[in-house]
């Protein structure tokens, strides 16, 4: 078995939700392989299924002046920001497959969530950045130290239908933190945010191209599956399983 990856480069939220549609519809059907799509968005708010408007924290008048979308999206958590230097991942995978920790019919959404961070986990430490769980807030957190806490380094929010997973990750790579401030990250208010770019020693200079070929080698380890690149969409819809 093997994950299908496609870069698709930086892409305006609605037309990556309309690929990423298409995707885990032909995932559905049965007749592509399970998925992962890398990418950025421009400036973009989502709120998750269980967001709070007052998590937003500026109006709509002045997002729009910055030409900031605000969508509304059916994954998991609160509100987040998506922007340029950040990764983002939609894995689209078919949670009943073969899959590492499965010990029924499915692999559960929580169990699921723990192999993202994982992988996340793992491409931190490939920039030199110990990172970790916290119990109950779900995401990639770099390790606290003496009198500074945990910042958050990677959000995680996904969609399960049919056992098909949507939505993903977004791990902070060279983004602009102060576009942050437009909100209360995933409603949580006593923990800040971090990147990459702030947290790598200075010999560990990452890229968005490093993070790129970082995360899908470690979610290949760490979903125990061989990674072929896709070139296009076209080509990934052709492909079967």
């Amino acid at each position: 078995m093997h994950i299908n990856l496609l870069n698709l480069g930086r892409v305006p939220y609605a037309g990556a939700m309309a690929i990423q549609q298409q995707v885990v519809a032909a995932r559905k059907q049965n007749p592509i392989a399970d998925t992962l799509l890398l990418l950025e968005h421009p400036p973009v708010l989502t709120l998750g299924r269980n967001a709070h408007r007052s998590n937003v924290l500026v109006s709509d008048d002045l997002l729009a002046k910055r030409g900031v979308e605000v969508h509304e999206v059916n994954r998991g958590g609160d509100v987040t920001y998506h922007g340029p230097g950040q990764l983002i991942g939609y894995p689209i995978l078919d949670l009943r497959g073969d899959l590492p920790g499965k010990k029924g019919p499915y692999l559960g959404p929580v169990d699921y969530v723990r192999l993202l961070e994982e992988a996340l986990i793992r491409t931190c430490g490939d920039f030199g950045v110990m990172s970790q769980r916290i119990c109950k807030l779900t995401g990639v957190w770099t390790v606290a130290g003496g009198s500074i806490r945990e910042k958050k380094i990677a959000a995680i929010g996904v969609h399960v239908s049919q056992g098909v997973t949507s939505h993903g990750f977004a791990l902070n790579v060279t983004t602009d933190l102060r576009d942050f401030e437009w909100i209360v990250p995933c409603g949580i208010t006593d923990r800040q945010v971090t990147s990459l770019e702030l947290e790598a020693p200075s010999d560990l200079e990452p890229t968005m191209e490093l993070a790129l070929n970082a995360a899908a080698r470690n979610f290949g380890r760490i979903f125990e599956r061989q990674v072929l690149w896709c070139e296009s969409v076209d080509q990934l819809l052709a492909t079967r399983v």
